[in-house]
């Protein structure tokens, strides 16, 4: 059974960090891409980032570019996506989900909340 099991969300304050990790159980990252997304209350949900895990290509999207940064330990089965300089805009369920290919994704985490305050 595929697990994908989120943490590090938490309560933050405007202009601080997190590191959120998204570790996985009963596949390997290999030749999959993992990617993170996002839906704050009312929303859609957002795709914030994804890594290959073949070459290490990564994608972000505008609204946290430069503030976001997603990385992998292939030896820990586990992804990061170190989240700086958050913003309220931010406050979101995070997940994490992994497939064959962006926009293909097999299986989802439950996420991790995170809440920015000011």
């Amino acid at each position: 059974e595929v697990q994908l099991v989120e943490s590090g969300g938490g309560l933050v304050q405007a202009g601080g960090s997190l590191r959120l990790s998204c570790a996985a159980s009963g596949l390997t990252f290999d030749d999959h891409v993992i990617g993170w997304f996002r839906q704050a209350p009312g929303k859609e949900r957002e795709r914030v980032s994804y890594i290959s895990s073949s070459d290490g290509r990564s994608w972000y999207a505008d609204s946290v570019k430069g503030r976001f940064t997603i990385s992998g330990d292939n030896a820990k089965n586990t992804i990061y996506l170190q989240m700086n300089t958050l913003k309220l805009e931010d406050t979101a369920v995070y997940y994490c989900a992994v497939g064959p290919a962006p926009g293909s994704w097999d299986y989802w985490g439950k996420g991790t909340l995170v809440t920015v305050s000011s």
